[in-house]
């Protein structure tokens, strides 16, 4: 069965698990402890930090090894803060970033710090010019991924380091998506990432600390991980990461190119960008179109329920993801696709493990359109686009029709939407009446990708009134 779900946790790598089960036999005992089993211990944590300090590009000394990318991400933004207090309280972040970031965010501004939200483009793509204006002499601290973990867009990390430094303010980066891929460049101050993002086992994460940053650790401190990680780490599962890590950084060798595995998958990419869109009507591919992951992808499929859909694909023997309101608990769309106004409604993505086989893209390829196809026939999706309008064919401002999709989760509000738009002549309004937080998102979507006007929301006794107007 073909795991296209990397982006959440990559298989364990075939180094990782040799290093595991070798590291297990020989790092069970304590590396703080003086007798030769913990003197055999601490030499492959300190192999480990070196080795995982080389692929960061950073010194050992400045990194350690938490129990999560998550715990590392929070360990990193509180211990900068803290250490800030007296410059300010502003955390300034992007609208895209991963939500352990969003979830300190809340953290910080409930115990009474201010936060600053950067917008993204949308690709998902953030400016840095954007960034730098929103620092200022109360900043204490910036966070800006270097690529995003939803739909794959590369941000400008070293851009935003420089205009960062020159402003003397630190630049927390979240690498978990990147790292497998290169090191992260520029001047940044703390970067984190995750072990099971590249192929390493679950429970480590790192996080590193350049000389200079001001930082003052949090909570209960102990002697173990220069006081930023208490507690006894898992040694054994630290060194399959580092190894993996490793046997990652020398597949690239000394090339200028991106590796070979990377840039093989980069073209299985390609393929499904270029081919999605040509076997599936409706559908919109998201994502910056040059600067992003080489295994990513991520389109919106137009009248479609994305929890069935997963649920069709994993029926095929296809695992991918989604960031579709309809597929999570909160029943809103995810803040990614949000944050970059673009369809969420049968949204998919698709990230490649390393080893893919371009079987499986192929297989993947030719199983989407029919499954598609399916979903959309449950939904009793209109198959007629709206009729063309008559010769002077035209309506009066304000005139229209009334769609109550109330209590309707999407897609139901858009396909509504589009089984009626017809029904009015150009220049007409149709008006949808609906309380699913999606909508506000995926009609002004539908509108732009059918030609249709957008013309506002206003709020209503139940949810909104959105209205749009017939164009074509």
């Amino acid at each position: 069965m073909p795991y296209f779900d990397a982006a959440s946790s990559a298989p364990l790598h075939p180094v990782a698990r040799e290093a595991l089960l070798a590291s297990l036999d020989e790092g069970w005992a304590d590396p703080a402890r003086l007798y030769r089993e913990g003197r055999r211990a601490r030499l492959l944590l300190d192999a480990a930090r070196e080795a995982a300090a080389e692929a960061v590009g950073c010194r050992p000394d400045e990194l350690v090894f938490t129990p999560s990318g998550t715990q590392a991400v929070h360990s990193g933004i509180f211990g900068a803060l803290a250490a800030r207090r007296r410059v300010g309280r502003r955390l300034v972040h992007s609208a895209v970033e991963h939500s352990s970031v969003l979830h300190a965010a809340e953290v910080h501004e409930a115990a009474g710090g201010t936060v600053t939200q950067v917008g993204a483009d949308r690709t998902g793509r953030v400016a840095a010019g954007d960034l730098a204006a929103a620092l200022g002499p109360d900043a204490a601290l910036a966070c800006l991924q270097s690529a995003n973990h939803e739909v794959g867009t590369e941000q400008p990390v070293e851009e935003a380091a420089a205009l960062c430094r020159e402003a003397g303010v630190p630049l927390l980066v979240d690498a978990a998506q990147s790292l497998a891929w290169g090191p992260v460049p520029g001047a940044w101050s703390l970067l984190a990432a995750s072990a099971h993002k590249w192929g390493g086992p679950p429970g480590v994460g790192l996080l590193a600390v350049r000389k200079g940053t001001r930082f003052s650790p949090q909570g209960p401190l102990d002697e173990r991980e220069s006081g930023r990680a208490p507690g006894f780490g898992n040694l054994p599962a630290i060194v399959a990461a580092a190894a993996s890590l490793r046997a990652l950084r020398a597949e690239a060798g000394a090339q200028r190119e991106e590796p070979q595995e990377a840039a093989r998958l980069r073209e299985l990419v390609d393929r499904i960008r270029h081919r999605v869109p040509e076997l599936v009507p409706d559908v919109e591919v998201v994502g910056h179109p040059e600067h992003r992951l080489p295994h990513l992808v991520t389109f919106s499929c137009l009248y479609v329920d994305g929890e069935t859909l997963l649920h069709e694909l994993d029926r095929a023997g296809f695992s991918v993801s989604s960031g579709s309101s309809c597929t999570s608990s909160t029943l809103t769309p995810s803040h990614v696709l949000r944050a970059m106004g673009v369809l969420s409604e049968g949204n998919v993505r698709v990230s490649l493990p390393y080893g893919t086989a371009e079987a499986d893209v192929e297989r993947f390829l030719e199983v989407l359109p029919g499954t598609v196809r399916s979903v959309r026939e449950r939904f009793g999706v209109p198959a007629a686009e709206p009729a063309p309008a008559a010769e002077g064919e035209a309506a009066a401002e304000g005139s229209g029709l009334v769609v109550d999709a109330l209590g309707k989760r999407c897609p139901i509000p858009v396909i509504e939407l589009a089984k009626v738009i017809g029904h009015v002549p150009v220049g007409g309004t149709v008006t949808v009446l609906s309380d699913d937080e999606a909508a506000r998102q995926d009609i002004p979507a539908w509108c732009a990708m059918r030609g249709q006007e957008y013309a506002g929301a206003e709020a209503a006794e139940r949810g909104a009134a959105y209205v749009v107007r017939r164009r074509v």
